[in-house]
């Protein structure tokens, strides 16, 4: 009979240790990103945006607006100020502000015109707006050149982490309108059409290719990787487009991801260049404020997983020692609508 309650105690102890050990594994707290960038664009400050909240809640290390921060389409310097002031008064965005580094670029319509390129009249003027809502500081060298284009680096105790705004708006040639009713503008192989201009092309060369960084994010306010839908997208350049894969690939920069917005969708794109170790993801993340909820497909031959039509931001969570990213589209209350996971 001892020898009974022996092996019986020897069976609940047992019992015991494998029950804590499966409590252990199923209460284990997955590791907490290294760095974590929130993005977005397509805000109109006079609509409601759900998101600022729930963007403050996820604590990321930086916000990066992706373009059309606001709607302003207008050459006059003095209402594109006003619009802009008007964004400042959202109470989230605000509170954003006071908990969030933001960085970020244009696009078209905070540029100053629809579809607007090199030959807008004003947009010496536009930039210096643009630069005082970033409160960039007066002495900043981005205040004298040509372009809202910059650089940002994070040192952490794990690495680094590098951010490039491109500018596609103040260099970029005419677009070469359709006649195809489906389509609104055709590529061009003219050598001499450029999106970024000899200038910041040379500026981006030197960044990537001097970047020590273990992730390069590149911020385009345009698509890159989505070329067939006959709107805005760099594949209204496709001699630019390989200009840019052939950049990325023989700078042996680590980890370049490209983000994009305009198209008021979300939608991942990925594909394969010669030399690259690893795909080149393009994350397009918009609108914030207003999408096209009533979109029916059009043709991404890069696309991954389903469009998101629905209003949303995008969240990558980055973790250096793995070489790991985490894409992440996000809609309110911190529901996740898509997401992509990548090693570099």
């Amino acid at each position: 009979m001892k020898q009974f309650y022996t092996l019986l105690a020897a069976v609940l102890l047992l019992s015991a240790c494998k029950q804590k050990t499966e409590k252990q594994e199923a209460t284990q707290v997955k590791p907490a990103p290294d760095f974590v960038v929130a993005f977005g664009s397509c805000n109109m400050s006079q609509e409601p945006n759900l998101f600022w909240d729930d963007i403050v809640a996820q604590q990321p290390d930086v916000w990066i607006w992706g373009g059309d921060i606001v709607y302003a389409d207008t050459d006059d310097v003095e209402r594109l100020k006003a619009i802009y002031a008007m964004q400042d008064t959202v109470a989230g965005y605000a509170e954003l502000k006071k908990e969030v580094p933001v960085i970020g670029t244009w696009d078209d319509h905070d540029f100053g015109v629809n579809d607007g390129g090199a030959d807008f009249a004003i947009k010496a003027e536009s930039q210096q707006v643009f630069l005082d809502f970033m409160d960039v500081p007066a002495d900043s060298e981005r205040r004298n050149q040509e372009g809202v284009y910059a650089s940002h680096e994070y040192e952490l105790p794990s690495g680094k982490v590098k951010i490039i705004v491109l500018d596609t708006r103040y260099f970029r040639s005419d677009l070469i309108k359709s006649d195809d009713a489906q389509r609104r503008y055709e590529p061009t192989m003219d050598s001499t059409a450029t999106i970024l201009g000899a200038k910041q092309w040379q500026w981006l060369e030197n960044e990537l290719n001097q970047s020590e960084a273990d992730f390069n994010l590149i911020m385009s306010s345009i698509q890159v990787l989505s070329g067939e839908h006959g709107f805005e997208t760099w594949g209204n350049f496709p001699l630019e487009v390989k200009k840019l894969e052939s950049l990325i690939a023989q700078s042996g920069a680590k980890g370049v991801v490209l983000l994009s917005g305009d198209r008021h969708i979300s939608e991942f794109s990925k594909t394969d260049i010669v030399g690259l170790s690893y795909p080149l993801i393009d994350f397009t993340s918009s609108g914030l404020t207003h999408s096209y909820s009533s979109f029916s497909g059009e043709p991404n031959q890069h696309r991954v997983g389903e469009v998101v039509s629905d209003k949303s931001y995008g969240i990558i969570n980055l973790y250096i020692q793995d070489k790991a990213a985490e894409f992440k589209m996000m809609g309110d209350n911190g529901e996740v609508l898509q997401e992509l996971k990548q090693r570099y």
